[in-house]
């Protein structure tokens, strides 16, 4: 179904929309301006509403994503309406909207990974042989695409690393930010127990794509490290965060705080080395047991948590 008349003048919004109808088909800012015939600067300020979007583009941008038009403009609409989030504000405080707050509440639960054909395929593959023995060619057979079929939508193979690399970077910040928005307004250690359960139960949840974040870094070309370097360090500072605070209520009496920080991530970032599903440790019951180390590492004899309604 193609749009033939259509007003497309909140492009900052629409851009929005495209961008998550993008990601959610699995496709990369490359391979989508490859598709439809335009360089991924262009492609790159249309989503960040910086340059408009016409009829035609739109209908070609729908056209290869295999979506209807209508889904990019109402995943635009749903974008303008949604509560905007305080720049410096890592997550949802009690007075956000019951929606809102709901939607934060759902960081402790996993459905089974879903990605797009070619991203599983690469994923598998991956997991088997590491990156540098994998082959377009092992992608193509695990997912019965053929090689110029994958070329459609991923301009390499290092294209589709880094997909799969800011796949789980942004999912895992979007339960971290809903582990911030429970602790709102709660102690410093509670939040501290909240981001450390959120680390131990995506690592175990997610353990596929924990162990190639893990293991497959050194295979980034160096402008892709810097980027998931950058969100990793964010995923650390907020921890860092939360212990200096109860440092400095008394709270916690371990000396270097921020070593001790550093020590308590990489414990939860390991857990896919080790951790498999059917073992004698559900994901929960390691994250319950990850948060008792935690706090025995940070030397708190505080009381009973805040562990909120």
């Amino acid at each position: 179904m193609s749009v033939s008349a259509v007003s497309v003048d909140r492009s900052a919004s629409v851009g929005a929309g495209l961008r998550q109808v993008r990601i959610a088909r699995g496709m990369t800012l490359r391979g989508l301006a490859r598709c439809i015939d335009v360089s991924p600067a262009t492609l790159s300020q249309i989503e960040n509403g910086k340059t408009g979007l016409t009829v035609d583009r739109l209908n070609r941008i729908a056209d290869a994503l295999g979506v209807r038009p209508a889904e990019i403009l109402e995943a635009g609409r749903a974008a303008l309406t949604a509560p905007a989030e305080e720049p410096e504000t890592l997550g949802a405080t009690r007075s956000d909207p019951p929606g809102q707050v709901e939607a934060c509440r759902q960081w402790r639960e996993y459905e089974p990974l879903s990605l797009a054909p070619v991203l599983q395929a690469a994923l598998e593959e991956i997991l088997a042989v590491g990156y540098h023995g994998t082959s377009m060619r092992e992608i193509s057979k695990r997912c019965g695409l053929s090689v110029p079929g994958i070329y459609n939508y991923f301009t390499s193979k290092q294209d589709i690393l880094m997909t799969i690399y800011q796949a789980t970077m942004d999912d895992l910040e979007q339960r971290t930010r809903g582990a911030l928005a429970e602790g709102a307004g709660r102690d410093p250690v509670t939040v501290f127990t909240l981001l450390i359960e959120n680390l131990a139960l995506y690592h175990t949840h997610r353990r596929e794509l924990g162990f190639i974040g893990a293991s497959e870094m050194r295979s980034l070309t160096t402008e892709n490290r810097r980027i998931i370097a950058n969100k990793r360090n964010w995923q650390q500072a907020v921890v860092d965060e939360k212990v200096l605070a109860a440092v400095r209520a008394g709270s916690f009496r371990v000396r270097n705080p921020e070593d001790a920080a550093r020590a308590v991530v990489s414990m939860c970032t390991a857990l896919p080395t080790w951790w498999r599903p059917g073992g004698r440790m559900s994901p929960e019951e390691v994250a319950s047991l990850y948060v008792e180390y935690a706090l025995d590492l940070m030397q708190y004899r505080g009381a009973d948590l805040d562990r909120g309604p």
